[in-house]
């Protein structure tokens, strides 16, 4: 039980006794106010009236007021009967006085009337005597009553003086002598209080410090000092770069690579803040921006660094890694600081730049073989050269579909190598927007026909004008239609909006399809990512590279989708004027 509990409620008790106490006191005074206003309202008025009868009864030979006041204090008897035996002495009195109005000289009647009021006299007398005992019998048991309560009263408060300053003063003498010894260096003392109280978690808490000392001073340093040794011996011969920060955004380590990179000195770095280093050194400040004032989980920044270092560029990935551990007689792990990992991959990046550049330079070189092979079909189709049978017509269609989608390819595949390597070019300035959406349409027209498929075309009126690289707007429209067409049913229709939205002019083309399902909305504009279960053809670079074009130009790029009722594919592109 908790001392709080139990101050509580021993005072309470006492509270309690005290108040059952006052209330008992005020009871039984009340009772005994109560017995005496009754002797004094009813006996004692009796016996008034009695001594004015017999006063009244001595004067009737002299005084004539003598019967009037006999009569009076008479009437105020038959009123005042309180007592048995009362009634019937009263009722004969009255009757010997009628009898004396008759004869006032009669000694016999002046006699029985004396008699009558001395019997008055003894049963009030009595009721007096009787009521006193009554009374004299409630204050004893009122005192009684009383001093059981105040006995009571005091059992409690002696109970509570006895028990409660040693329940308090003990365990803070017993807790003062074992941090007395801590102080004294004595790293095995504990307070052992098996209580579940304020006292027993202070306890708990006092021995788990005493527990962290003792670990502490009973390691051992050397081999602390070798283990040190052998992870700075490790982390100083890895081939990345390292640097290591305390809780407190200090550098606490840094190798031999980290140090080649940053052109800095081990002591112009140890021991201090990152803040203080990085506002003289900007490659610090890229690599610790993600930590100063921020509490990182482990995290891993996928964006390539590019760094000159041993007169090269060089290319490293960056991996914070929050470093966590769980003190001795504690459950919540606590940070201790950082670790910056610089993952060197330039070779990786080299290797790509000559896939890039090898897909470029393939992509480049299929154009002119492909575009024989169109000139070759056109010319097959010339009636001029020689008539085709139904079969050889067929070839040359599927041969030319073929060079088609080959050129598509081709296309999306240099977009592809320009973008990775960097050599795209825009070209930004205001563009008409009709002749945006005119290549876009007459390049889709054919597969539109084919599906019996209505391209409709809604521009917002007054609105001729985007700020775009028209060539390259007109490629990511003529994308978007195409896959419009490719996903809708037959005999529906594909709409091309265009709206200006603030600053913005929004382009918008809007399907009637099967739509995207909710958890493949946030890949569609991946690179390779194709909808499981889509239709085939693509190569699921389209959207990627629309995504590039759109963003180069400073734009946003989006889709919506209702799954069952179709999507929407947008782009948003700076307006003119």
């Amino acid at each position: 039980m908790k001392i709080k509990t139990k101050l509580t409620i021993g005072i309470g008790m006492l509270f309690l006794v005290i108040f059952m106490l006052s209330a008992l006191s005020g009871w039984y005074f009340n009772r005994l106010k109560k017995d005496t206003a009754n002797i004094l309202a009813s006996n004692y008025s009796s016996l008034e009236h009695v001594r004015g009868m017999l006063g009244a009864l001595e004067d009737l030979s002299e005084d004539p007021t003598a019967f009037p006041r006999f009569e009076k204090y008479l009437q105020k008897q038959l009123s005042n009967i309180t007592e048995e035996g009362e009634q019937e002495t009263t009722g004969t009195l009255a009757q010997h006085f009628l009898a004396l109005q008759q004869d006032s000289s009669s000694i016999k009647v002046k006699t029985a009337i004396r008699r009558d009021l001395g019997e008055l006299l003894d049963i009030n007398m009595e009721s007096i005597g009787r009521k006193e005992k009554i009374a004299e019998k409630n204050a004893n048991t009122a005192i009684i009553v009383i001093s059981f309560a105040g006995t009571l009263g005091f059992v409690v408060a002696f109970t509570l003086l006895i028990n409660l300053p040693p329940a308090i003063a003990n365990p803070i003498k017993e807790l003062t002598g074992s941090i007395r010894e801590i102080a004294n260096q004595n790293y095995r003392e504990r307070v052992h209080f098996e209580r579940h109280d304020e006292f027993g978690e202070l306890a708990r808490s006092f021995n788990s410090m005493a527990e962290k000392l003792e670990e502490y001073t009973e390691s051992k340093l050397d081999k602390l000092l070798r283990s040190k040794k052998r992870i700075e011996a490790l982390i100083e011969q890895m081939h990345d770069p390292v640097f290591g920060l305390d809780e407190c955004e200090q550098v606490i380590f840094a190798n031999h690579e980290a140090l080649k990179i940053s052109g800095l000195k081990i002591e112009e770095i140890l021991g201090k803040k990152v803040q203080e280093i990085a506002m003289g050194n900007d490659l610090v400040r890229n690599v610790f921006q993600d930590i100063v004032g921020k509490d990182n989980a482990q995290q891993l920044d996928r964006a390539a660094m590019k760094i000159y270092a041993d007169n090269k560029e060089s290319y490293f990935e960056k991996e914070i890694i929050d470093i966590h551990v769980v003190p001795t007689g504690e459950r919540n792990a606590q940070s201790i600081g950082h670790v910056v990992l610089l993952k060197n991959i330039t070779p990786f990046k080299e290797l790509d730049l000559a896939k890039t550049n090898f897909i470029g330079t393939v992509s480049h070189e299929f154009k002119t073989p492909i575009a024989s092979i169109q000139m070759g079909v056109t010319l097959l189709e010339n009636e001029r050269v020689g008539p085709l049978n139904q079969e050889q017509q067929d070839l040359v269609n599927g041969i030319r579909e073929d060079t088609e989608r080959l050129l598509g390819i081709t296309g999306e595949l240099l977009h592809m190598a320009q973008l990775e390597s960097g050599s795209i070019q825009l070209n930004l300035h205001p563009s008409e927007i009709v002749p945006i959406i005119t290549y876009a349409v007459n390049a889709n027209r054919s597969a539109a026909v084919q599906k019996n498929i209505d391209l409709l075309v809604n521009i917002e009126p007054g609105l001729d004008q985007v700020y775009a690289d028209d060539e390259k707007t007109a490629w990511v429209l003529t994308n978007f239609v195409s896959n419009a067409i490719r996903y809708s049913y037959e005999n529906a229709s594909v709409n091309i909006e265009v709206r200006r939205v603030n600053e913005k002019v929004i382009f918008s083309v809007i399907d009637r399809g099967q739509g995207i399902e909710p958890k493949y909305l946030d890949r569609v504009f991946e690179r390779y990512f194709r909808i499981p279960g889509a239709k085939k053809g693509g190569t699921g670079l389209g959207l990627s590279i629309s995504k590039e074009f759109i963003e180069a130009q400073g734009g946003m790029i989006g889709v919506k989708s209702e799954y069952g009722a179709g999507c929407v594919f947008y782009f948003a592109l700076k307006g003119v004027g």
